[in-house]
């Protein structure tokens, strides 16, 4: 059968990527078409592997969060693996990311195929997450913010999200447990990192926390949080607890039953706080990276 691997253009493409993703790790939420619409950029190349007309994989490569690394990301479909469809893909991907002038490839791992895989092509496991998962019975209680803090959604007031990159992103970026410090611009933070909702704490009018869901549109019951970060003179006042349960309650009260997190291995204090709120530890997943000098 006659392999084809093209960049997705049209919106039947980039469907077909969508259809790909699903299928592979149905437990996360796939972008919308819009959503992947909105974040095409420059370095961004998505692909979708088709034989004979069918499609049978998809991949995504881009420059990475981490400094200095580009991710590549080939997923087969289950019953068109092991015919040499992840490593033409993985090839396509890798020259992209040459071609944007980072040193090292960075991708993941979720199963012991998908590590198998990477490890025949240099892949190294470099850092660990861990998914938790909070299920919702029934109403959510809210604890009262600390005095002096106003909750608002970056919805309500456009702008404030942005406009809190450089005294509060920044910070929250660098709080990553990773092995390699996080390289987020501006942009990025203003769109990529922006969930909906994003509740913001303000005080005096300044960005003091956050935490966001994003709920996944193929299966409404169930959303994923957004980032969750409180400023370093702010933590120990319980405004972390207040914001997550603000979370799950306008989840709760839109229907959603499962709210899902990944945290690093390594941010110790955040799957504590998960755990003491009932989040159950779901899945284990393996973060990779290959110079690629190698």
């Amino acid at each position: 059968m006659a392999l084809e691997i093209t960049r997705c253009e049209s919106d039947a493409d980039y469907e077909d990527w969508r259809r790909v993703r699903i299928a592979v790790i149905p437990y996360e939420r796939t972008q919308s078409l819009d959503e992947l619409r909105r974040g095409d950029t420059p370095d961004r190349l998505l692909l979708v592997a088709r034989e004979d007309g069918a499609v049978v994989g998809h991949g995504l490569a881009a420059l990475s969060d981490t400094a200095g690394g580009g991710t590549v990301i080939p997923r087969v479909l289950a019953e068109h693996r092991r015919k040499g469809v992840g490593t033409a893909l993985l090839d396509r991907l890798t020259q992209h990311v040459v071609g944007l002038g980072t040193p090292v490839l960075r991708s993941g791992a979720d199963d012991d195929g998908a590590l198998a895989f990477a490890h025949r092509f240099g892949f190294e496991e470099v850092n660990r997450e861990v998914e938790q998962t909070f299920r919702i019975t029934g109403p959510i209680a809210v604890p009262p913010a600390p005095e002096g803090v106003e909750v608002v959604t970056e919805q309500e007031r456009p702008g404030l999200w942005a406009a809190a990159y450089e005294r509060f992103g920044r910070e929250a970026l660098a709080g990553f447990a990773v092995d390699t410090p996080l390289d987020v611009n501006p942009s990025r933070w203003a769109t990529t990192w922006l969930a909906d909702p994003q509740f913001l704490a303000l005080h005096d009018g300044e960005v003091v926390g956050c935490a966001g869901l994003d709920r996944d549109a193929d299966t409404p019951i169930r959303a994923e949080n957004g980032l969750t970060a409180v400023r370093g003179d702010w933590r120990g006042r319980g405004l972390a607890v207040h914001l997550k349960m603000r979370a799950l309650a306008w989840a709760a009260d839109h229907g959603v039953e499962e709210v899902y997190t990944w945290t690093q291995d390594g941010n110790a204090a955040m799957r504590a706080l998960n755990t003491r709120l009932g989040y159950a530890t779901t899945r284990t997943g393996i973060q990779l990276a290959r110079r690629l000098a190698d």
